[in-house]
């Protein structure tokens, strides 16, 4: 076991070659720089803008969702996303602890509660089985809603999250959801590119969220998107991304509290320039799986986390996963793979262990906390093969 972190290394290194390795680099040339001029020369850079329109026309036609809203990022996306559909203070809201921070700050923003549940290792997202045993636990059903017994609040949302780009059993944990009266906001926010028995991640649930921020498969600096085939739920979060502002001619009227969450034109200039190049994206990071796939497959004590059943992955991040026993290696590997110019990552810290939110409630997390000691990220830009 204890050459593990060099194999490691020199797999790498055959599939991406001896240079610096960042994580996740973006891919630029003349057709952003093109659009980016434009954008500056027309002097509509803010949230007004060709480009802000065509981007979502994008997004809608790449992924099948009748209706997408450009948002400054994704964080912000599903605050907005958990607000229209009716998520309030001291509400519960389902999510996994194995995420992103930003899953779980978007439910405090509302001072409703993050509730977690634990992970499947064949996904790395919410096990549908472990959430339901769950519920059928801690949830009751009365007059329409789910509350839990315990703290007595109401459950009102599930978000599951797509990992690392990998689609989740996203069709069972709606199945879940129906029993219980929970509406579904997917993070999808890594997971542009990624389907599910053939539906695009993210227009599963009532709404789902995507982002485009630098390190994205597609990036606009900084940016996210709110899918919704609800035409009412659309217009409700292009009023609330607007200042939930009246339209007129030159009066500023509001009629609520609403937020300043629309996508600048320069950004959405830049995406449009990345959009027409998603695809050779999409190929270039299956293609560097596969060659991965091939150097790490001899290597004894891990395994490179494949697309699950029923799954066409983007594989935003190449995800190794240490198998059991060998997790005391993980520390050791992630320093001299970084030592190397090689840059790699574990997952987040489970969030449940943060200092605000570990009196959240929560259900059994075995999965997940065992999981977070055998992942590592490694390089998976679109152009290192």
């Amino acid at each position: 076991m204890g050459n593990l972190s060099d194999k490691i290394i020199n797999g790498i290194r055959a599939v991406a070659g001896q240079n610096k390795l960042p994580l996740h680099e973006p891919k630029f040339d003349k057709i952003e720089t093109q659009n980016l001029i434009k954008c500056i020369d027309s002097s509509y850079v803010s949230s007004v803008g060709e480009y802000v329109n065509i981007f979502e026309k994008q997004i809608a036609d790449f992924t099948g969702a009748k209706y997408a809203i450009a948002i400054v990022n994704g964080t912000s996306a599903l605050h907005l996303a958990l607000k229209i559909i009716g998520v309030e203070i001291n509400h519960e809201v389902i999510c996994p602890s194995l995420t992103f921070i930003g899953t779980v700050n978007a439910i405090s923003y509302l001072g409703a509660k993050p509730h977690f549940v634990d992970c499947d290792e064949k996904t790395l997202g919410i096990d549908p089985l472990a959430l339901s045993n769950w519920l059928d636990a801690i949830a009751i059903k009365k007059d329409g809603k789910t509350f839990n017994k315990i703290t007595g609040r109401i459950i009102s949302a599930i978000i599951p999250m797509h990992t690392y780009g990998h689609p989740a059993k996203i069709d069972h944990i709606l199945n879940i959801s129906r029993e219980y009266n929970l509406n579904v906001v997917e993070d999808a926010a890594e997971a542009l590119g990624s389907f599910y028995k053939n539906k695009h991640t993210g227009t599963f649930g009532k709404i789902g969220i995507l982002s485009f921020n630098g390190n994205k498969i597609i990036t606009t600096g900084g940016g996210g998107a709110l899918l919704t085939d609800d035409e009412i739920l659309a217009k409700r979060a292009k009023h609330f991304s607007t200042t939930a502002k009246i339209s007129h001619e030159y009066r500023y009227i509001h009629d609520d509290i609403g937020f300043n969450y629309r996508l600048p034109n320069i950004n959405a200039a830049l995406g449009c320039a990345q959009f027409k190049k998603i695809e050779d994206f999409l190929n270039s990071k299956r293609d560097l799986f596969y060659q991965y796939q091939e150097v790490m497959a001899p290597i004894k004590g891990l395994r490179l986390f494949q697309e699950p059943e029923n799954s066409k992955s983007n594989y935003w991040l190449q995800t190794i996963i240490l198998e059991n026993g060998y997790e005391n290696q993980l520390e050791e590997i992630l320093e001299k793979t970084n030592k190397n110019n090689i840059m790699t990552r574990p997952t987040w810290n489970l969030i449940h262990q943060s200092k605000m939110y570990n009196e959240c409630p929560k259900s059994p997390l075995p999965i997940a906390e065992s999981l977070a000691k055998r992942i590592i990220n490694i390089p998976s830009s679109a152009f290192l093969i």
